[in-house]
């Protein structure tokens, strides 16, 4: 029986996490768990936890970390999870991972390796700041990556390209900034446990993949020893 692959993605916002658990998840038929997704299944199925994380919400409140912790201790008994998991947005300080480690022991299961996408800060405000989108079809481009053939027009309908609220540079300097704050203790928290693995983000999308899954067979390795 293979052992089962149980991985926490850490990066910075644009670092390209959702790009490579899509990869993931097609290697090894595992399912990606975000923060997001679980608060979103929760409220949808109006499930006690949903309904006191709502209340939160609606009120532009962050959601308690026990509300958080109790929805991944949840998520995480469910069958699909039994050969490993991918989980992303979680935990995101340190109380988290330590109620995350508590939860593995009662299961007697165990986090395989962190894999920390390690992105500039200036690259990453490049990246997500270079964002446009059409206002009419919702289309993407990239204005150095990805740009339309006219500057300002969308390739596919003609109508203008805007840059969203949320990719502004200052607002996206602002979120590098409080996922540093959060981040940096988790970071250490791993890397003293011996976890955590650092994957160079700046290469192409293939590159940072074919590393990923060497440093995969590597914890495989490690983990038969």
């Amino acid at each position: 029986m293979p052992h089962e692959l149980n991985l926490i993605l850490i990066g910075p916002p644009g670092a390209g996490k959702g790009t490579q658990a899509d990869r993931l998840r097609e290697d090894f038929r595992m399912p990606f768990i975000s923060t997001g997704d679980m608060l979103r299944a929760n409220v949808k199925d109006g499930t006690e936890l949903g309904r006191q994380a709502k209340v939160h919400m609606d009120a532009g409140e962050l959601v308690p970390d026990e509300l958080i912790v109790a929805m991944a201790d949840q998520r995480l008994e469910q069958d699909d999870t039994r050969d490993g998991f991918i989980l992303d947005g979680f935990p995101r300080t340190v109380p988290q991972a330590q109620a995350l480690d508590d939860q593995m022991a009662r299961h007697g299961r165990r986090i395989t390796g962190v894999l920390l996408l390690e992105v500039p800060d200036e690259e990453i405000v490049r990246r997500i700041a270079g964002r446009r989108v059409c206002v009419k079809g919702g289309h993407n481009y990239h204005v150095d990556y990805d740009p339309p053939k006219n500057p300002g027009v969308c390739d596919q309908d003609g109508s203008r390209l805007i840059q969203r609220d949320d990719d502004q540079p200052e607002v996206v300097e602002n979120r590098l900034k409080v996922y540093h704050a959060q981040t940096s203790p988790l970071v250490d928290f791993y890397d003293t446990r011996g976890l955590l693995r650092r994957i160079d983000g700046t290469r192409t999308p293939a590159q940072v993949h074919d590393h990923i899954r060497a440093v995969i067979a590597t914890l495989r390795l490690e983990d038969d020893v």
